[in-house]
């Protein structure tokens, strides 16, 4: 493989498959099995102590105060998940444990064949073939350790491997089954960082912790432990921050908020790197003690053996067998720090994983498909309360619900009434309290915001199906997607860019569409599906797939929608109003006409037109039917129908180099003084060594050595002065190390959120999380580590090669090849070893990027019952890394074993050419140049290895993008808000047709513009090139007679205020989505809520501005989110104001208050209003219609209704003409 590697590129076809005993397949399985025995058996246990402890409490309140505590506690237990993991594994590591003993019994065998070499060079009149003999057998012994030693490193290697496929495996499978309340205590950042930095701590545990009992010294573990504890703590912040910036870089973009959010990610960065510089500074003085304390041993058994007596003669073979003895205890100490450091990184690791995988999972029993109860009905709910989380009031109280076979139910209601909670519960995506949940068939499930996976249209629609061209061709002509895809480039195998970010809204809406047609379901469940797009698409689709002739005529279907087609026959009606629920049935279709159909639709709609059509209604007033009764007598009433009724009718009325970037981050001063330092550390041993050679060989008179006194106190104050300077050293590394992370991290963070659209658009969030994890854990502490080591090997080994040379020349003929061949074998390894590296790289980033997506779109996956699927995805995702993995750790073990023999080939030729010059060496000399031979197998291995590690992980410097082309800030100019567009023309890839022809227009100041269109007509689009999301194909945008092209993107951006289409809020407090950069007052913030109709809905939660939204705003309904975007915007007051769809998700009653509110906050702006909503933009100003990219109209409303053209079209299509 390594000769392969060097002839030729590898690919993972030149690869070994994986062993079926090392497959996700059968790791995971055994792993979610042994997790499951034993967490179990540990809530079984406390479960007992619980109730033993209420029973000797004797009251509710002691009773309920213990169970909570037990549960609190119960989250954080590693036990169950450590037992788990040591019963697959536990055999395995003592096997690779027994290697590491064997290896340590032919270590401590060599210093006794020293012992005999000496007394043979001391003793001239022994025969020379005793040489010879002790000089094979010590090589022999040598060659033995190292292959027991690289056995033991290579099962710990395949251990790790295993242990890294069964945490990824059991926090994937976590993901599938997680509860709201779970999905909103953790963030797709914090899991990351569980599948990349916390699996490396567990790996590197299994290597390093036999260190911990075979040199069983514990120092500074409490102090590590709290250290690590709060730098693991900043890097989840970090983590999470940065995903969610990564995922909605477009929104940030668009409001200018780069430089807010990146000092934010920087504040949270310095916090970690401040815990990361007092961590190795810790870990600087550590090794310096540890490698210290061996130096203490030799000079404390020396002093005490010649002061103590004085006829006590310290001579060359006490001395350097003793020595070579304190070596081996050296090298068990060296191992200590890092197998300390590992054993307290590893637990908090464990625990943060325990935590998480003891996350609240959703409960199978709350909906079954028990088709028994269901012989007249597809859907029932009996006397159903459900809430988000066991810890918060219910959303829904005593639901009773039926909805027969083959009926289509519409669901209406003001924003944050319960009805995509509805919905979440048919899913079992809420926890039921009480009652129970019944369906029948199978189901299928669009949810409000579209879920895109980053694959091709094709795949999204398949979802997993067998392809049937006829059966996909209709659907994606229901649909009204075959224009779309004729535009693509690819037509259906085109890629969509991760959560679609490179298609429009009702694109992403009409393909998530697709993919539930697609399926042929039992049971629609569909949420707001046709608000992405306008009236005429959205009469296609449903005369082609929801109506009583299109695709779904003989499927069960659930519409949950705000915006509906008057005149459309509905056969079941449910109206929510804060938990109210309205049940309406159609005159013209009876229960037996509609079963004899097999037609069951539920729908939410906003359109009251079809009320007056339905045969009864029942109301629910906080979950209890409150009235019933038909239209005429419900609306006769004052009740809360009527309430609904009256507004809704008012509504409807109106490199690339990584070594020089390192070193420069480092700075060069600083690189300079660490070479000095470890040049005096090296000094200062090559001269405490050599003094140890001469008082050995001081003159014996009287049976004693004269100046034993001096050379003690020389020996000991040599050994003192290497301790500082290998602590100054040391700790002088990983600060330039420190250094070198923060100035990498802010040039990778800047320059990413600087990058433009396109390349988010192809780059999938898995490859950046990989950059700000994985990648940047690398630059934090594996390079400076291993930097560290190789320093300190490299001058380690020019002082071994120094003591040889000097002591016997002979030996350089031996030297100067065998350091060839070091360095070819090193040449051969690192070429492969870097391809397998970048590949492991590569590797990686699809299963971040599978674990974000999953996390996204747990909910529809569940509700198509595709879970395994996604997770035999996950597993070849997975393998596919292992089969990378393992031939790198193989490789390893390769170069490790020849290094090591090599090195052996050397202490043979020292002692070879010692036996042949031993009537001119002194024991002394022949000891000092031994005792340093036999160090070098370790030290030229290591150094190769650290050499090795280097270049490997260098790669995370490369990898990052560290150029950026930047322009120049323009100045503030906007004062008036005229836009003009001449002769402009956008594509969004220099390979893609123009998205946008030939645009000449101009906009007044403080003129009202309503922009409409079919979907895909370039709506959005034009949004785009205003905020140079995408840069000009041809023409140029003047905004106040500036050309934007010619200004900074940040001050450009600053100066325009945009609601997107996709509502995004941030994980922090409603304050912080609010207002980022805290500009602005308390009252300044409520007047903006009140105007929004969002004032009383925030005085009711319980920390009002302070409120916590969780990562995506999940704990807020997609119209309350929306909401909270037009709050913001109203703040910012800008000249120019862009609403792109911004009212799409908020009911007609709503819409129009805000549409008024906005009329008034931005009289004196210019507004841009793209809608679907005729009636939204109708008081504008002038409207301009787009079609194809061009402009097909553009004039006041009143004139483009006289034209009768495509304008007029459109509004016979929404029945307002």
């Amino acid at each position: 493989l390594v000769w392969k590697g060097c002839r030729q590129s590898l690919g993972v076809d030149d690869l070994w498959s994986v062993r079926k005993e090392d497959s996700s397949e059968e790791i995971v399985a055994w792993a979610e099995r042994e997790w499951k025995k034993y967490n179990n058996r540990t809530k079984q246990k406390m479960e007992s102590a619980t109730f033993k402890k209420s029973r000797k409490i004797g009251t509710d309140t002691a009773e309920a105060e213990e169970t909570e505590v037990l549960l609190q506690s119960e989250h954080s237990q590693s036990g169950p998940l450590l037992q788990a993991f040591w019963s697959m594994f536990g055999i395995y590591f003592l096997l690779s444990t027994l290697c590491l003993v064997i290896c340590d019994v032919f270590l401590f065998s060599i210093p006794k064949i020293l012992s005999l070499f000496l007394e043979f060079i001391e003793d001239q009149e022994a025969p020379s073939w005793h040489g010879y003999f002790y000089a094979f057998i010590l090589v022999l012994l040598a060659c033995l350790q190292t292959l027991f030693e690289q056995r033991y490193m290579y099962m710990c290697l395949v251990l790790g491997l295993r242990l890294k496929t069964a945490v990824t495996g059991l926090v994937y499978r976590k993901i599938l089954i997680m509860s709201n309340a779970s999905r909103k205590a953790v963030t797709v950042g914090e899991i990351v960082n569980l599948v990349s930095v916390d699996v490396q701590k567990l790996m590197d545990l299994i290597i390093y912790f036999n260190g911990t009992w075979l040199a069983p010294i514990r120092i500074i573990i409490c102090f590590v432990f709290l250290w690590q504890e709060a730098q693991m703590k900043h890097k989840d912040e970090r983590a999470t921050l940065t995903n969610a910036i990564l995922s909605d870089i477009k929104v940030i973009k668009l409001y200018g908020w780069e430089k807010t959010f990146m000092e934010k990610v920087h504040a949270i960065r310095r916090q970690e790197l401040q815990a990361l510089k007092r961590s190795q500074i810790l870990f600087s003085a550590s090794l310096a003690s540890f490698h210290s304390s061996t130096f203490l041993i030799a000079f404390v058994m020396f002093a005490v053996y010649t002061l103590v007596d004085n006829t006590h003669v310290l001579d060359a073979q006490k001395a350097f067998v003793s020595l070579t003895l304190i070596n081996i205890l050296n090298t068990a100490h060296s191992f200590l720090p890092f197998s300390i450091n590992a054993a307290v990184q590893a637990k908090v690791s464990l625990k943060r994983l325990a935590a998480f995988l003891n996350l609240e999972e959703l409960n199978p029993e709350s909906s079954n498909r028990n088709t028994s109860d269901c012989v007249q009905a597809s859907i029932i709910i009996r006397n159903g309360t459900f809430c988000w989380s066991k810890d918060t009031s219910p959303c829904l109280r005593r639901i009773d619900l039926t909805v027969p076979q083959g009926s289509l139910l519409a669901v209406v209601g003001q924003v944050g009434a319960g009805k995509s909670s509805l919905l979440s519960a048919l899913l079992n995506d809420l926890e039921k309290m009480d009652g129970c949940v019944t369906m029948k068939g199978t189901a299928a499930y669009v949810p409000q915001q579209a879920w895109i996976q980053n694959a091709s249209v094709e795949d999204n629609i398949l979802f997993g199906k067998e392809m049937d061209e006829r059966w996909f061709n209709t659907v994606v002509d229901a649909c009204a997607l075959q224009p779309d895809l004729e535009s693509f480039p690819a037509g259906q195998k085109s890629e969509i860019g991760e959560k679609g970010i490179n298609i429009s809204g009702g694109q992403k809406q009409r393909i998530s569409l697709a993919r539930a047609v697609y399926q042929r379901s039992s049971i629609y469940l569909l949420d707001d599906p046709l608000s992405a797009v306008d009236a005429h698409v959205g009469q296609h689709i449903f005369e082609h797939v929801l109506g009583p002739n299109g695709l779904l005529k003989e499927k069960s279907e659930e519409v949950f929608r705000h915006k509906f087609l008057s005149g459309i026959l509905t056969s079941m009606t449910v109206n929510m109003i804060d938990s109210l629920v309205t049940i309406i049935l159609l005159r013209s279709f009876t229960l037996s006409r509609i079963n004899n159909m097999g037609l069951t639709r539920v729908l939410v709609t906003h359109t009251i037109s079809v009320l007056r059509q339905v045969d009864n209604i029942a109301v629910l007033v906080d979950g209890t039917i409150a009235e019933i009764g038909s239209y005429q007598e419900l609306s006769q009433r004052s009740g809360a129908f009527a309430e609904f009724l009256q507004s809704h009718n008012t509504a409807e009325e109106n490199a690339r180099s990584g070594f020089p970037a390192y070193l420069r981050a480092t700075g060069l001063p600083l690189c300079a003084y660490i070479i000095l330092l470890f040049t005096c550390q090296q000094g200062v041993s090559f001269f405490r060594g050599y003094w140890l050679s001469v008082w050995t060989e001081d003159p014996v008179h009287n049976g004693t050595q004269q100046y034993t006194e001096l050379r003690v106190g020389v020996f000991g104050a040599l050994g003192v002065i290497q301790a500082v300077v290998r602590f100054v050293s040391t700790a002088a590394v990983f600060l330039g190390g420190v250094l070198a992370s923060r100035k990498l991290f802010l040039q990778l963070l800047w320059n990413v959120a600087r990058s433009p659209t396109v390349f988010f658009e192809e780059t999938p969030i898995g490859n950046l999380l990989n950059r700000f994890s994985k990648e940047m854990d690398a630059i934090d502490s594996i390079i400076p580590d291993k930097l560290k080591s190789l320093l300190g090997f490299l001058f380690n080994l020019l002082e071994i090669y120094l003591v040889i040379v000097v002591v016997t020349p002979k030996a350089a003929m031996a030297i100067v090849p065998l350091t060839a061949f070091y360095a070819i074998f090193q040449h051969f390894y690192v070429i492969t070893s870097c391809q397998l590296r970048r590949m492991e790289a590569a590797s990686r980033s699809p299963i971040y990027s599978h674990i974000s997506e999953t996390f996204q779109g747990s909910s529809v996956i569940r509700a198509y019952k595709d879970q395994e699927r996604f997770i035999l995805k996950s597993n070849c995702l997975v393998d596919e890394n292992l089969r990378i993995c393992f031939p790198g750790a193989v490789a390893d073990r390769w170069l490790a074993t020849n290094l090591e023999f090599l090195g052996n080939g050397i202490v043979l030729f020292a002692a070879l050419f010692a036996t042949i010059g031993r009537t001119h060496l002194s024991p002394g000399t022949a000891g000092f140049s031994i005792s340093y031979a036999l160090q070098i197998t370790g030290v030229l291995n290591w150094m190769v290895r650290s050499w090795t590690e280097i270049e490997n992980n260098i790669v995370s410097v490369e990898r990052a993008p560290w150029t950026l082309n930047d322009k120049l800030q323009g100045q503030v100019w906007l004062t008036e808000g005229r836009i003009e567009f001449r002769n402009y023309s956008l594509r969004y890839r220099p390979n893609l047709e123009l998205a946008l022809k030939h645009i000449n227009l101009t906009i007044n100041g403080k003129e009202k513009i309503g922009i409409t269109g079919r979907t895909g007509a370039g709506k959005s689009t034009l949004a785009a090139g205003l905020l140079r999301l995408v840069e000009a194909a041809e023409g140029v945008i003047l905004i106040d007679g500036q050309d934007i092209a010619q200004l900074g993107l940040h001050d450009l951006r600053m100066k325009i205020t945009v609601i997107p289409q996709d509502p995004v809020l941030f994980s922090g407090t409603l304050r912080m989505n609010l207002d980022p950069l805290n500009q602005y007052t308390d009252a300044d913030i409520w007047t903006a809520l009140e105007l929004t109709q969002l004032k009383n809905f925030v005085a009711d939660l319980p920390e009002q501005l302070e409120y916590k939204c969780t990562d995506q705003g999940e704990n807020l309904s997609t119209g309350q989110k929306q909401l909270v975007c037009l709050a913001r915007a109203l703040l910012q007051k800008t000249k120019v104001l862009i609403l792109d769809e911004a009212t799409a998700a908020i009911d007609v009653e709503t819409d129009l208050q805000i549409q008024s509110a906005l009329r008034t906050q931005f009289k004196d702006s210019t507004v841009l209003t793209i809608a679907h909503r005729i009636n939204t933009i109708m008081d504008c100003d002038r409207i301009l219609v787009l079609e194809n990219g061009q402009i097909a109209e553009f004039d006041t409303p009143k004139q483009l209704t006289a034209q009768k053209g495509l304008f007029y079209k459109l509004m016979e299509e929404s029945g307002l003409a």
